[in-house]
C-alpha cells in the first residue's frame, strides 16, 4: 500500500522563555508558486503567512527554543501543556541520529494568564524517538525506544524520578511512520493506540494489556458518544461505528463493517502554496498545474471538536492535519441512523493553510479554554528516510530544506472575540465539583473530570454519581457518570436497570452495555435482563439501541438471545453493520440460529438481504467446522431437493453458495464426516451441481480424501489466491451485492451485471480505477448499454477501503459465476491508487478507456 509523508508523536521539553504575543485573523489568501529555497521564518513572519476561516484568529502560544520538534501535545487537568519533542527525527538527509537519546517531554505553563506559555520544565530527557504519551496518576505513560514506560514524578517538581517498563513490545514495528502511537484515553477507561492491536488499563494499581482491533496510522480521538476516530495518510477520516472489541468476538466470523469505517471519500486538499517537496511529486496527478498538492498524502492526527468556544456549527467537526500540504482541513460530521459521514463545508478553501513550506501541523489538541491547539513541527524535511524517493531527496537538498532543525511552534485557533482566562485547576477540585463537571458543556472538561474521579476512587463521590445517573438533566452527564462508576467498580444491577429506562438512547444503550459483565457473573441479573428484553421489538426502539442489543445479546442465554437476534436480523438485516453485530453475538450458536431461521415463516419469502445474511451465517458454521453440525446441515439440504439442483429454494442455494466458496479457502482444514453424505454422492446438473462438486475440497469421510475441484480454468488460482477469493466474497456481500446482486447478475435500477462483463474481465488496472474513483454515465456491458433509470447514475468510489480489501473483491468478481480472469496482482490496487492521485471525480466509460490507452502508449 502506498505510504507517503507521515509523522510520529509524543511530548516535549523546554526552558524558561517568554513566547511572543502574536495573533492574526481572517488573513487574505496567498498565491504563487514557490521557487528555490524556503528559508525558515520567525514566528511573526510565519504568522503572516496563514489563511484562516473567517471569524477566527490564530495565535502563537510557544516557539523555539522553548519548543523543539513537537509531535504530540496534551493539556493536563491544571491547564499545563505537555509536549513530546522528537528531536532525533531526520536531522540530516540520512536520518542518522534516530538512535540518539535526544528526545524529551516538556511541560509548558502560562503563569500570568495572558494566553502565552512563559515557563517550561523538562519532565523527561534523553529519550530515543519518543512517540506517545498519556497522563496518568503521578506521571505519564511514555513510548520511546520502541517500548512503553511508566514514568513518575514522586516529589511534585514536574520532573520524572522513576521509569518502569510496562510493555517492551509496544512499538516493536520500529519505523516512525508505522509504529504504535496514540495512547488515547477513551470513554471506557482504556487507553487506545493506532497501528496497534493493544489497549491498556490501570486496574488495582497495575497496568494491564488487552487485545483490540487494529486501527489507524497516526493520531486518535473520540466524539461525544465515545466513537474512536483515526485515519491513514491516504484517507483522512475513519471511525468505529461500534464500541471496541465487539465485532471481533466470534472467531468464526470476519466482520467487514463497523470498525475502520471511512467517513468520506473526499481526499481533495486546497493548499495556498506550491508543494513540490512531497514524496511522489513526480507522479502525474499528485500536484496541480501550479504545483499544489491535490489530495491527502500525509493525513494525520484527527481531532473531534467537542468544546463550546467555537460557534455551534463547529461542535462535532473533525479537524485533520495535512503537513505535506501545509494545512488543516475541517470536516462536518453527520450521524444518519447507524452511520457516520463527513464532508468539507467549504470545498476550495481550507480551515487553516499557510504559504510557509515549513508549516508542518502534525497534531491537534483540545484545551480547557476551548481553543484548538496545533503542534507545528516547523521544518523542511518531514519524510522519513526509509521511504524517501530520489525525487524528494533531490528536492530537499537543492532547496535547502534539510536544515535547520529543532524549530517548533504551538498555535492556538480561537474565535476573533476570544480572550484568555486563567485555567481552573481541576486536580484541586473536590470530588463533588468533579461530579458536577461531568455535565459540563465542554468535552475536555467532562473527560478530565471522569479521569480524575476514576483515578481518585473516592467512595464518598459514589452517591452523587448515582444521583447524577438517575436524575441528571444533561444526558452526557449521565453518560459520563455511568462510565465513571464503571471505572471505580461501583456499578450494580439496580442502578443499571434504572438507566435502562432512560429516555436518552445513548444512556440507555450504555446501561445495556454495562449490564453485560454483571449478567455473565450473576444468574439473577441475567434472568432479570432477559425478562426486561423479552418483548423487544426493533420497530419500537431506536436503531442505535437495536444495534447495541444485537451486540449485547452475547450476554444472554441462547434461549433468550436467539429469538431477539432473529427479530433483529429480520427487521434490520438490510444493514451490513447489524448483520455483523448479530453474527458477533452468535459464537458457537451459529448452527442453531441457522436452523431457527430456516423454519421461521418470515424467512421463507425471498429477500436479498436475508439471502446475504444466510450465506454469511453458513460461512461461520463452516468455519467452526463441527462435524456433527455439518453432517446435519448436508442431510437437511438433501431432504430439500428431489433430484435436480433446480429444486433448491433460495435459502438452500444461499447455503450451498457459502459452502462452495469456503471450499475454495485453503485456510480451512477439511471437515471429517463419519460417513458419506448422500447429497455429495449423486450427480447434479446446473450451477448448483458445480457448487456441489466443489465441496470435495471441504469434506472427508471414510474412503474419500479432500481434493480441490478439478474444473479446468485458463487462469487457475493459487492457494493464496483462493484464500483471497473467499475473503473477497465476504467483502462483496457487504459492499457490492446490494447493487450487483449476490449472483453478480445485476439488479434493475441499481447496477449492471458482472458476469462476463468486459469491465470485470479486462484490464485489472482499469477495474481498480473504477473501484477507487467510481464511474458515472452510460456503460456498455456485453453489447448492451445501461443508463439511468435502468441503473443508478453513479457508482460510488470505494477509496476508503484498504488495498487488501479491494484486491480481494477484484479477485473474487473476476473468478466467480463462470468468470475466469485470474487473480489481481497484490500491488495492482496500491500502485493504481498511487499513480492516480489527484482524481476526485468518477470516471466516464469513454474517459476511462482513453486513460488506459494513453497509459499503454507510454509504456
Amino acid at each position: 500500500m502506498f505510504r507517503s509523508i507521515f509523522f510520529i508523536c509524543l511530548y516535549g521539553a523546554g526552558m524558561l522563555f517568554p513566547a511572543s504575543n502574536l495573533s492574526v485573523s481572517d488573513a487574505q489568501p496567498h498565491s504563487g508558486v514557490a521557487e528555490g529555497p524556503s528559508p525558515p521564518k520567525s514566528p511573526a513572519e510565519e504568522l503572516a503567512t496563514f489563511q484562516i476561516e473567517p471569524g477566527f484568529k490564530i495565535q502563537l502560544v510557544a516557539s523555539e527554543p522553548m519548543v523543539q520538534d513537537p509531535v504530540v501535545i496534551q493539556f493536563d487537568p491544571d491547564g499545563r501543556l505537555w509536549v513530546v519533542e522528537m528531536r532525533g527525527f531526520m536531522n540530516d538527509i540520512e536520518g542518522s541520529t534516530e538512535d540518539q537519546p535526544t528526545g524529551r517531554i516538556s511541560v509548558l505553563e502560562d503563569t500570568d494568564g495572558n494566553g502565552q506559555m512563559d515557563k517550561s520544565t523538562i519532565y523527561l530527557d534523553g529519550l530515543v524517538m519518543p512517540r506517545a504519551l498519556a497522563l496518568v496518576p503521578g506521571g505519564a505513560l511514555v513510548s520511546e525506544n520502541k517500548s512503553l514506560w511508566l514514568t513518575q514524578d514522586t516529589d511534585g517538581d514536574l520532573k520524572a524520578d522513576t521509569k518502569t517498563l510496562v510493555d517492551g513490545d509496544y512499538a516493536k514495528n520500529g519505523l516512525p511512520e508505522h509504529a504504535d502511537n496514540g495512547l488515547w484515553r477513551s470513554i471506557d477507561n482504556y487507553y487506545y493506540s493506532v497501528k496497534s492491536r493493544f489497549r491498556y488499563r490501570l486496574t488495582d494499581g497495575k497496568w494491564l494489556r488487552d487485545s483490540t482491533e487494529f486501527r489507524g496510522q497516526w493520531g486518535l480521538s473520540h466524539d461525544d458518544e465515545g466513537n474512536l476516530y483515526y485515519n491513514y495518510n491516504w484517507s483522512q477520516l475513519h471511525a468505529d461505528l461500534v464500541p471496541p472489541n465487539y465485532l471481533s468476538r466470534n472467531p468464526h466470523h470476519t466482520p467487514t463493517t463497523g470498525i475502520d469505517h471511512g467517513l468520506t471519500i473526499d481526499r481533495r486538499v486546497y493548499p495556498i502554496r506550491s508543494n513540490p517537496a512531497v514524496n511522489r511529486g513526480y507522479i502525474p496527478g499528485t500536484l496541480g498545474d501550479e504545483g499544489q498538492l491535490l489530495e491527502f498524502t500525509a493525513a494525520c492526527s484527527p481531532l473531534v471538536y467537542r468544546e463550546n468556544a467555537f460557534p455551534a456549527e463547529y461542535l462535532g467537526n473533525a479537524f485533520v492535519c495535512e503537513p505535506s500540504g501545509n494545512l488543516v482541513k475541517r470536516n462536518v460530521v453527520r450521524k444518519n441512523g447507524l452511520m457516520l459521514t463527513a464532508f468539507d463545508p467549504h470545498p476550495g478553501t481550507e480551515f487553516l493553510a499557510s504559504t510557509d513550506e515549513r508549516f508542518r501541523p502534525v497534531h491537534i489538541a483540545s484545551a480547557p479554554d476551548g481553543g484548538l491547539y496545533i503542534a507545528d513541527m516547523y521544518r523542511g524535511l518531514v519524510q522519513h528516510g526509509a521511504y524517501m524517493t530520489p525525487y524528494l531527496k533531490e528536492q530537499t537538498i537543492q532547496r535547502d530544506l534539510v536544515q535547520p532543525v529543532h524549530y517548533g511552534r504551538i498555535w492556538r485557533v480561537v474565535p476573533e472575540n476570544w480572550q484568555p482566562t486563567k485555567p481552573r485547576k481541576l486536580s484541586q477540585a473536590s470530588s463533588a465539583e468533579l461530579v458536577a463537571t461531568l455535565s459540563n458543556v465542554n468535552g475536555w472538561q467532562r473527560d478530565q473530570a471522569q479521569r480524575l474521579l476514576v483515578e481518585r476512587n473516592d467512595k464518598l463521590a459514589v452517591p452523587a454519581l448515582r444521583e447524577l445517573v438517575t436524575h441528571g438533566k444533561v444526558p452526557l452527564g449521565r453518560f459520563h457518570a455511568l462510565w465513571t462508576l464503571e471505572g471505580m467498580k461501583q456499578l450494580d444491577g439496580t442502578l443499571l436497570f434504572s438507566a435502562l429506562q432512560d429516555e436518552n438512547t445513548l444512556v440507555k444503550s450504555t446501561a445495556l452495555r454495562l449490564l453485560e459483565p454483571l449478567a455473565k457473573k450473576d444468574a439473577k441479573i441475567k434472568t432479570q435482563l432477559e425478562t426486561a428484553l423479552a418483548n423487544f421489538s426493533p420497530a419500537e426502539e431506536s436503531k442505535p439501541f437495536t444495534l447495541q442489543l444485537a451486540l449485547s445479546a452475547d450476554a444472554l442465554s441462547p434461549q433468550a438471545a436467539l429469538p431477539i437476534l432473529s427479530r433483529i436480523a429480520d427487521q434490520e438485516g438490510n444493514s451490513p453493520l447489524v448483520r455483523d453485530a448479530v453474527l458477533s453475538s452468535l459464537k458457537n450458536q451459529e448452527f442453531a440460529f441457522l436452523q431457527t431461521l430456516m423454519k421461521a415463516p418470515e424467512w421463507q419469502a425471498h429477500n436479498q438481504d436475508k439471502e446475504i445474511f444466510l450465506e454469511m451465517l453458513t460461512t461461520s458454521v463452516v468455519r467452526k467446522g463441527n462435524p456433527t453440525e455439518m453432517a446435519t446441515l448436508l442431510a437437511d439440504l438433501n431432504k430439500k431437493k428431489s433430484g435436480t439442483s433446480a429444486d433448491f429454494a433460495w435459502q438452500e442455494k444461499a447455503i450451498l453458495t457459502a459452502l462452495s466458496i469456503q471450499a475454495n479457502n485453503p485456510k480451512l482444514k477439511p471437515i471429517k464426516l463419519a460417513k458419506a453424505p448422500d447429497i455429495l454422492t449423486k450427480k447434479m446438473e446446473g450451477v448448483d451441481g458445480q457448487r456441489l462438486a466443489s465441496l470435495d475440497a471441504l469434506f472427508e469421510w471414510p474412503g474419500h480424501k479432500a481434493t480441490v475441484a478439478t474444473t479446468r480454468k485458463k487462469n487457475p488460482l493459487s492457494e493464496e489466491d483462493r484464500k483471497i477469493f473467499a475473503l473477497g466474497r465476504q467483502h462483496y456481500l457487504t459492499t457490492c451485492a446490494g447493487c450487483h446482486g449476490t449472483d453478480g447478475a445485476g439488479i434493475n435500477r441499481f447496477a449492471p451485471p458482472l458476469i462476463g462483463s468486459q469491465w470485470v474481465l479486462g484490464d485489472e488496472k482499469r477495474l481498480s480505477l473504477i473501484l477507487l474513483h467510481g464511474m458515472e454515465g452510460p456503460v456498455d456491458v456485453m453489447g448492451k448499454t445501461y443508463d439511468t433509470p435502468e441503473i443508478l447514475p453513479v457508482m460510488p468510489a470505494h477509496s476508503t477501503m484498504d488495498d487488501a480489501a479491494l484486491t480481494a473483491i477484484l479477485t473474487y468478481i473476476r473468478n466467480e459465476w463462470g468468470n475466469d480472469a485470474g487473480a489481481v496482482g497484490r500491488r495492482t490496487v496500491g500502485t493504481t491508487r498511487l499513480t492516480s492521485q489527484g482524481r476526485v471525480v468518477p470516471w466516464t466509460a469513454k474517459e476511462l478507456d482513453a486513460h488506459i490507452e494513453a497509459g499503454k502508449a507510454k509504456e
